[in-house]
C-alpha cells in the first residue's frame, strides 16, 4: 500500500525528490534498527568511510528492515511495483569533524552497472536529527531531467570523495532535507545533491538504502558489480537479474 499521496509522488517525478516527514519504522524496530548502527560505527576507523559501506551484505539482520513494507511502500510509488534493492550504506559526520559531501548525481558513480539509471530510489533514513547546522542533505530541484555532466577533482582531505560537478552550482537553488529521526527524503538518482561538513555540537546519521525496479538490467560482468549482492525485494524479477 502506498505511504506517499498522489502529489507526492508525482513531486517526484518533476522534482527528482520527496521529504517524508513522518515516522518510517515502528518506534522499536527504529530502535533496534539504530543499535545496529551503532554497532557497526563504534567498530568503524570514521563515520563516513567505506568501511560501513553496504553493511546488509555482512549482517543480515539489516534485511529485516531493508525488505520491510515500511520501506517498500514508501519506493513503489515512484519506481513500480517491482522492486530490487541494490545498495545501501551507514553515513555519520561526527560533531566538529564530519567532512563535506561534494554536489554530485549518484548515477554517476554507478555508470554501466545498470542499462538505465532512471528507475533508481535512494531512501535517506534520518537515524539523528538533520538540519543545515549539522550538514543535512541538499539537492538541486529538477537537475535529474538534465543528468550528465562533467566531474572534476574534490580534496578527498575535505570531502567525502574526490569528484565533483564541474562549473558553478547555483547554490540559492538548493533544497535543504532536514528531518528528524525515522523520517527520511526519497531522491532519484541522477539529482545533483551534496552536504555541508558538519560543523555543530551534535552528530549527523543516517541510513542511505537504494531501491531499483527490476525492469532495470544490472550487468553481472560489469568489474565493479563483481560480488555485489542484489536482492528480490517485491513484485516480479522482469529483467531476470541476480538477485538472491
Amino acid at each position: 500500500m502506498s505511504r506517499l499521496t498522489t502529489q507526492q509522488a508525482d513531486r517526484f517525478r518533476t522534482d527528482g525528490y520527496v521529504l517524508y516527514r513522518q515516522p518510517v519504522l515502528p518506534a522499536e524496530s527504529f530502535a533496534r534498527l539504530k543499535a545496529v548502527f551503532e554497532e557497526h560505527l563504534a567498530g568503524a576507523s570514521r563515520g563516513d568511510s567505506g568501511e560501513l559501506d553496504m553493511p546488509h551484505q555482512r549482517d543480515p539482520r539489516l534485511l529485516d528492515f531493508l525488505l520491510a513494507d515500511e520501506l517498500l511502500d514508501l519506493v513503489e510509488p515512484v519506481i513500480g511495483p517491482d522492486i530490487g534493492l541494490f545498495a545501501s550504506a551507514f553515513l555519520s559526520k561526527e560533531a566538529y569533524s564530519g567532512r563535506a559531501t561534494p554536489w554530485h548525481e549518484d548515477s554517476y558513480f554507478w555508470q554501466d552497472r545498470f542499462d538505465r539509471m532512471d528507475r533508481i530510489a535512494t531512501v535517506w533514513l534520518a537515524l539523528d536529527p538533520v538540519d543545515r547546522e549539522n550538514g543535512c542533505m541538499r539537492v538541486l530541484p529538477g537537475s535529474h531531467l538534465s543528468a550528465g555532466r562533467e566531474y572534476e577533482f574534490a580534496d578527498p582531505d575535505t570531502n567525502s570523495f574526490d569528484r565533483v560537478v564541474q562549473g558553478d552550482v547555483d547554490e540559492a537553488k538548493a533544497v535543504d532535507f532536514e528531518l528528524d529521526a525515522n523520517q527520511c527524503s526519497l531522491h532519484d538518482a541522477r539529482i545533483i545533491h551534496g552536504a555541508t561538513a558538519n560543523r555543530s555540537p551534535r552528530r549527523r546519521a543516517g541510513y542511505t538504502i537504494r531501491y531499483f525496479s527490476q525492469e532495470l538490467r544490472f550487468d553481472p560482468d560489469h568489474p565493479r558489480n563483481k560480488g555485489h549482492l542484489l536482492w528480490h525485494a517485491r513484485g516480479r524479477n522482469l529483467a531476470g537479474n541476480p538477485v538472491q
